[in-house]
């Protein structure tokens, strides 16, 4: 016990020392769309926050849950002044718009992050996508169906990795509604994850609540995602299950994803 409150103290206090080594910047409601209707310009801004006079810095693009149906960009407090840049995106929302366009948007915004980091120190070849839930979903889709950024001159494979927390590796259920489906039937279709397994796919970091405790099978899926990727030959994908959470994983899936972006990064 001793051991872990010493370890704690410190992790803590190497994080104090990186907050306060660079002054930190936001830039809000900046809009990434070029589509010109009324919604995608409400719904499609992204909010930027990142170390000023700092060099070479890493960039998580970071995605919202809320089903695909709800939910607000917001920069997660925890990920705030750690020495990386976070990106928090805004997207359409079903049924105002098909989750495939969802998918599109989410695509649009890493490509503003391609063309604007530098702009401000970032590096392009340091870029994270990751998400929570539905964000989750965004996030692996737009890194295991390589067609969504190579539409847009990016080749996934620059990617430094994918964090999904409690994402859906399946067809989204707000997908297989779209369909007619039901939530309980499940479905792998080109709106899964799933469906786009490669072996040369981005380092993926999964991150699940209990088995027993999460919303609908979602560990089981991460773990059927970490299996298939795994045969394919992937070497670069980690899956760790939150014993004793439930789908509300955000915050203590936080200190994992930096410590793993931080490995990426090096």
């Amino acid at each position: 016990m001793r051991c872990t409150v010493v370890f704690l103290f410190l992790l803590i206090s190497l994080q104090s020392l990186v907050a306060q080594e660079f002054a930190y910047e936001t830039i809000r409601d900046v809009v990434y769309t070029a589509n010109q209707d009324p919604y995608s310009k409400e719904r499609c801004k992204l909010d930027f926050h990142f170390p000023k006079d700092r060099k070479s810095f890493t960039t998580l693009v970071w995605f919202h849950g809320g089903g695909l149906t709800g939910g607000e960009k917001k920069i997660p407090a925890y990920l705030m002044d750690k020495g990386i840049a976070i990106i928090a995106v805004n997207y359409r929302l079903s049924p105002h718009v098909k989750v495939d366009a969802i998918i599109e948007d989410a695509a649009d915004a890493v490509k503003w992050a391609y063309e604007h980091i530098g702009d401000k120190g970032g590096a392009t070849d340091k870029i994270v996508v990751g998400g929570y839930s539905a964000g989750a979903y965004l996030s692996l889709m737009l890194g295991l169906n390589k067609s969504y950024l190579q539409n847009r001159g990016i080749d996934t494979g620059s990617l430094l990795g994918i964090v999904s927390i409690s994402g859906q590796a399946i067809t989204h259920f707000t997908a297989r509604k779209e369909s007619g489906i039901d939530g309980l039937q499940p479905t792998v279709d080109s709106l899964a994850p799933l469906f786009w397994v490669r072996k040369e796919a981005p380092k993926l970091l999964l991150i699940t609540g209990d088995r027993e405790l999460e919303m609908m099978g979602r560990y089981e899926e991460n773990a059927y995602l970490y299996r298939m990727l795994k045969l394919t030959g992937n070497t670069d994908v980690e899956l760790l299950e939150l014993q004793g959470y439930g789908h509300n994983t955000e915050y203590p899936s936080f200190p994992l994803l930096l410590k793993t972006v931080d490995k990426w990064a090096k």
